[in-house]
């Protein structure tokens, strides 16, 4: 029975044409940083190792698909939580909106099955949605610029050999799962609290940008809530891209995330359990 609400939930997601959002903002964005990179990218690469460039010399194919992959990576995670809030944002919304709520609870299935089906219906239209990301900025990118090392200019100078990167990358996409997850858990949270669909969405992102302004102070009191915020554990994958990798911090940003994800769930059955559904 449980699967049968699954596959429902899952149909309802993708008759709805903003499910293609997502798909079709990637599908768009991707090639066009892509096309970008392949006309100016020379020009690009060498205005930020000008420095560089006088005092070392640069072989090899630099600016190759794993590069690329790597901003394409960077640049769509500002607006990927947007299109994932879309759907979740949704999920119990819609069926007030709808006013089907009630003919969804008179079925012979629990409350919590129902919930259940729908959050994860939302988590796998996000692990669709990175896995179309990780598919066209990867293997487009390197289809078009061919491989090579990995050349990372940050606050440190990072430089991978070309057989010590596939494998960061594909952790690096799980990790993006799993942070869109918490980004969906929490929109998901607000359309159990409202009757339309708008207000989870801009709930969640002002959730997103408060905590990352919260972050950004140095007060005392706030430094000791900083490890908790989840905002702070989102980009985590960008550690994997370290000349030595500390796994223990990638671990624990790991874990925080994925207790928001079920202390989230969690809330969102208990409120749902209570709430007397009228419509």
């Amino acid at each position: 029975m449980f699967f049968t609400l699954l596959k429902i939930e899952l149909e309802k997601i993708f008759k709805k044409g903003r499910s293609f959002i997502g798909f079709i903002a990637i599908g768009i964005l991707v090639p066009i940083i892509q096309i970008a990179m392949y006309s100016e990218g020379n020009d690009y690469f060498n205005m930020f190792t000008q420095t560089l460039q006088q005092q070392f010399d640069f072989s090899g194919n630099l600016l190759n698909g794993y590069l690329i992959a790597f901003i394409v990576l960077q640049s769509l995670f500002v607006h990927i939580p947007l299109l994932v809030s879309l759907i979740a944002g949704d999920m119990l919304a819609g069926e007030a909106i709808a006013g089907t709520f009630r003919i969804l609870l008179i079925r012979p299935v629990s409350r919590f099955q129902v919930i259940s089906a729908k959050f994860i219906a939302a988590q796998i239209y996000t692990l669709l949605l990175i896995l179309w990301m990780s598919v066209l900025s990867m293997g487009l990118s390197v289809l078009f610029f061919g491989k090579g090392e990995l050349f990372i200019v940050a606050s440190t100078i990072t430089i991978l050999p070309q057989d010590d990167i596939l494998w960061r990358f594909i952790i690096a996409y799980f990790y993006g799962f799993l942070s869109m997850s918490t980004v969906a858990s929490v929109a998901f949270f607000f359309s159990g609290l409202v009757e339309n669909s708008i207000g989870p969405i801009v709930s969640t992102m002002a959730v997103i940008i408060v905590f990352t302004i919260i972050s950004s102070l140095d007060a005392g009191f706030i430094k000791a809530i900083k490890p908790f915020l989840f905002t702070n554990h989102l980009i985590g994958w960008r550690y994997l891209f370290e000349q030595t990798i500390d796994s223990f911090r990638i671990l624990q940003s790991a874990i925080i995330l994925f207790m928001h994800s079920i202390l989230l769930f969690a809330l969102s059955v208990y409120y749902l359990h209570k709430k007397d559904i009228m419509t």
